[in-house]
């Protein structure tokens, strides 16, 4: 018997099914798919991170949290699939950077050169896909409970110059806005994290295709997500 519809699913409860507009799946397969340990972030060691020489120290601080490395791949974006990547966010993204943007400008007392928030997203866009697509990068994807906050948490802010001590941008390069104003060009910070769930959801399909994502089953997993902590004793 179907006892509650939610989202047009109808969730069986006695069978054991949950029944969407795409057809009829096993109850525990749906569950376990949308438990929050399944959350999936993309993590991209930028040019500057693999020329540097950090990519083992990258993997090993984002490892040591208990989050499961589920996709990696190293190449080197084409322009085209850098802009793509930035572009994640559309128009509103070119708008909302180019305004952030014009507001630094005028905190330090000067005058956006661009006429419009649009003109100075693009200017920023072309930069960071200069910047991203200058070498080879290190494309990941890490899965466990609030991937995306623990990532980022752990990155650091996106000037390194401002992150935390204990952050990887704060621990492993020096840029700033300052400086990267000066010679116009992006900031170096290492790495990018997706910003919340959509972002990632957009992002993971431009770098992976569905094959590359594995499913498998971390010994950590049992001491992280077990409820009962089966299987310590002996």
């Amino acid at each position: 018997m179907c006892l509650f519809r939610f989202d047009e699913v109808i969730y069986c409860l006695e069978s054991a099914f949950v029944i969407s507009m795409e057809g009829m799946y096993p109850y525990h397969d749906v569950m376990e798919n949308t438990h929050p340990k399944k959350e999936r972030t993309l993590v991209i060691i930028k040019p500057d991170g693999v020329q540097r020489s950090l990519i083992g120290e990258i993997v090993r601080r984002y490892e040591r949290t208990g989050l499961k490395l589920v996709a990696t791949k190293m190449l080197i974006p084409t322009s085209e699939m850098a802009t793509e990547h930035y572009m994640v966010g559309g128009e509103e993204w070119l708008e909302a950077v180019g305004e952030k943007a014009a507001a630094a400008y005028a905190k330090k007392g000067q005058k956006s050169p661009f006429s419009t928030y649009r003109e100075n997203g693009l200017a920023i866009l072309k930069a960071n896909a200069t910047y991203l697509s200058a070498g080879p990068v290190v494309a990941m994807v890490w899965e466990g409970n609030g991937a995306i906050g623990v990532v980022r948490k752990i990155t650091g802010s996106t000037e390194p110059m401002s992150s935390d001590v204990g952050t990887i941008r704060g621990d492993f390069t020096v840029d700033s806005y300052q400086i990267s104003d000066v010679d116009s060009r992006s900031i170096r910070n290492l790495i990018h994290a997706s910003g919340n769930a959509e972002e990632a959801e957009k992002e993971i399909p431009i770098w992976f295709k569905e094959n590359e994502l594995l499913n498998y089953r971390h010994l950590n997993e049992a001491i992280l997500y077990d409820v009962n902590l089966d299987g310590i004793l002996e």
